[in-house]
């Protein structure tokens, strides 16, 4: 494997841009040994630290599913070519939070591998998740192949990326060891009605958590929950009968979190 590491991001459109950008080198600057490269992959350069080392969105030649629940934008890094890379990259997602040193995250395994953080919301499917994975640039062709011929039908038959990754990357898939990677609503926030009494924790010998699903960080710094943030646990419960029409009772009372501090102390430049 290359002395160098390589990570990778990618960033479209107007919901993360600059800030997230930069504050993600910051915290893989920290927790990495040199030498590195951070590559984004973007439509808009502005604003962003001379360190990150910007390249246009790869381009589709299909147009991409229009009703999904997966992030399909991923998919032009499945091309033959990523920019001036070659050889293994670990993409990392905008919105993830760095706790950990990530060197082993190119050591373990073999260079020409697909790697993937577990997904812990589905355990007996063994579904892998792409907020964290690494692959050798142009291993993934066969994927953007398949799904160039029928995006809205791969789309509708997987619903999310991810679970089409891990059924069809070339050779199979190989998991990042679970304690690396933690999500952070299951595996950190406390459940109900904990969630209410103690903070989020900090698994020990994680390395990265990440905030799938609309959740980010931001919403964990500042407590309540996503469409409340701020608010202390006696206030969250008064408003508990004006929630959100299309939100459960229950998932109501499971979605709030304490200020957490960790994160505030991570999710940084």
């Amino acid at each position: 494997m290359s002395d160098v590491k390589q990570v990778i991001a990618i960033n479209w459109g107007t919901k993360y841009g600059p800030p997230f950008i930069n504050r993600l080198y910051a915290m893989v600057e920290r927790n990495i040994t040199p030498p590195f490269t951070f590559t984004c992959f973007t439509d808009d350069r502005e604003g962003i630290r001379p360190e990150v080392l910007c390249e246009d969105l790869p381009p589709l030649d299909f147009d991409l599913p229009v009703t999904s629940k997966g992030v399909w934008q991923k998919s032009r890094l499945w091309g033959p070519r990523l920019g001036t890379l070659e050889g293994p990259v670990l993409f990392l997602d905008l919105d993830l939070v760095i706790v950990g040193n990530i060197d082993a995250f190119f050591t373990v395994g073999r260079p020409d591998q697909v790697m993937l953080a577990r997904n812990p919301v589905r355990p007996l499917e063994r579904l892998g998740q792409t907020s964290v994975y690494r692959f050798q640039v142009g291993k993934l062709v066969p994927l953007l192949d398949k799904f160039r011929a029928d995006p809205q039908g791969i789309a509708d038959a997987y619903d999310y990326e991810q679970r089409f990754v891990t059924r069809n990357a070339p050779g199979g898939v190989t998991f990042f060891p679970r304690r690396w990677v933690r999500h952070f609503r299951y595996e950190c926030r406390p459940f109900f009605p904990l969630n209410y009494f103690m903070d989020a924790r900090l698994p020990k010998d994680a390395r990265i958590v990440i905030f799938p699903g609309g959740y980010h960080p931001e919403h964990a710094i500042a407590g309540g929950s996503r469409t409340r943030m701020g608010l202390s646990a006696g206030e969250y419960i008064r408003q508990l009968r004006d929630r959100p029409e299309n939100q459960s009772f229950s998932n109501y009372l499971r979605s709030f979190t304490r200020p957490v501090e960790w994160v505030k102390e991570h999710w940084r430049e």
